[in-house]
């Protein structure tokens, strides 16, 4: 009897363990909706606009290299998928690279909250774009002689080319994506 009880459990309890077991990992979803960006770009320029307000403790300091913010829509589109690719990712982690030393660099503690969030969220698009089966980046070993770039002495220099980096190149990229492009028959 004990041991049909036993036996009675142990089914149970695999049962139970069937269901509440995490399901396999899915692919992602893409991410086609440009709010999401949207939403970036404004919390990018509350972060622009509360580093411009900073009085003390908000200086960068040293020069970092940041990605240059222009588009020349001809030469964009002359590039391929890939070459687009790569120049929003090398932008996207020197961008990363100088906010985690905007971040040591700051003293005024009001200020940390933004510049992680602004991390975060540069964190949640690279997210977005391994969502549109963009392949993974890998960062250069040095930023010298890297292309199509510039050097941002202020924090609010940075954060201004944050902003302008995502509402053009990230921007058109996103609009470009593959993933997003609807069959239309």
């Amino acid at each position: 009897m004990l041991q049909k009880t036993g036996r009675g459990l142990l089914a149970l309890l695999l049962i139970v363990l069937e269901w509440t077991r995490p399901g396999l990992p899915s692919p992602l979803r893409p991410i086609c909706d440009l709010r999401v960006l949207n939403h970036f770009i404004k919390e990018a320029r509350d972060a622009e606009v509360a580093m411009k307000s900073c009085r003390e403790g908000c200086a960068l300091l040293e020069a970092v290299t940041v990605p240059q913010t222009t588009v020349d829509f001809d030469v964009w589109e002359k590039k391929n998928t890939q070459e687009q690719t790569h120049e929003v990712q090398t932008g996207l982690w020197l961008l990363q690279q100088a906010l985690s030393l905007l971040r040591t660099s700051v003293t005024n503690t009001a200020l940390h909250s933004h510049i992680d969030n602004t991390i975060r969220n540069l964190l949640s698009i690279n997210g977005v774009l391994r969502s549109l089966n963009i392949q993974e980046y890998t960062p250069p070993a040095t930023t010298v002689g890297l292309e199509g770039t510039w050097r941002a002495s202020s924090a609010t220099d940075l954060l201004q080319v944050y902003v302008n980096f995502l509402r053009g190149k990230v921007r058109l990229l996103l609009l470009d994506a593959q993933a997003c492009q609807q069959d239309v028959s």
